[in-house]
């Protein structure tokens, strides 16, 4: 079925085609300037910061400590940084193949493409940081007080984690852009004012319903 001859009715809305390549590429330009942005910054650390000279900034509110993490985070199994890397790279696969062909809406697109960031940011030293491939060291740098030291690719993850957790739990919007919107529970009124299965308003139709036909058929009884 056409909308006009020669043109699908897909196209009658250009939009729904424009708009998931701007999403695409937004999610694109945000997971590759993450990625940019975390190699540069551990490239000027390790060149330019003495591990055994931490700078303390902001009146020690943040301090530079360069240290290199085998592990995950907080430095946790610091013995499996292989599986690490392979775990790392089947999310970046996941993301980009599965997920991003879908996106729908600029959130999702800035929240994957910080996940990308992270990921991938990570995954670059494990695979070209010494000792060797899949074995690297991650390059952490950023500490505050009573948290763990951390690099802007950790940042990237956080900040994908509860952007991900805003869209889908409080704005219920699906990586397509639909917006889910809970159907109401009995007793609750309906977008157009009616009641659930056991409300009040929908118990008195049914009743005026009865009621009146009742009455027509008492009185015909009585004038019989």
């Amino acid at each position: 079925m056409q909308a006009a001859r020669g043109t699908p009715i897909a196209t009658a809305g250009q939009g729904g085609l424009e708009r998931p390549a701007r999403w695409w590429w937004l999610f694109a330009a945000v997971a590759a300037g993450g990625v940019l942005l975390d190699v540069l910054t551990k490239v000027a650390v390790v060149r330019f910061l003495d591990p055994a000279e931490p700078v303390r900034l902001l009146g020690g509110l943040l301090t530079l400590r360069l240290i290199r993490n085998p592990g995950a985070a907080f430095s946790l199994g610091e013995g499996f940084t292989p599986v690490f890397g392979l775990l790392s790279a089947a999310v970046l696969l996941f993301v980009v193949i599965r997920l991003a062909p879908r996106i729908g809406h600029i959130g999702w697109a800035v929240a994957l493409g910080l996940l990308c960031a992270g990921v991938g940011g990570n995954l670059v030293d494990r695979l070209f940081r010494q000792p060797g491939i899949l074995h690297g060291h991650v390059v952490d740098f950023l500490q505050l007080p009573y948290w763990p030291i951390f690099n802007v690719a950790d940042m990237c993850i956080t900040s994908a984690a509860v952007l991900i957790m805003v869209l889908s739990v409080v704005k219920n919007v699906g990586i397509n852009g639909e917006r889910y919107v809970k159907p109401p529970s009995s007793g609750e009124r309906g977008p157009h004012g009616d009641l659930g299965s056991n409300g009040e308003r929908g118990v008195n139709r049914d009743r005026g319903g009865s009621g009146e036909a009742g009455t027509g058929d008492a009185a015909r009884a009585s004038a019989e």
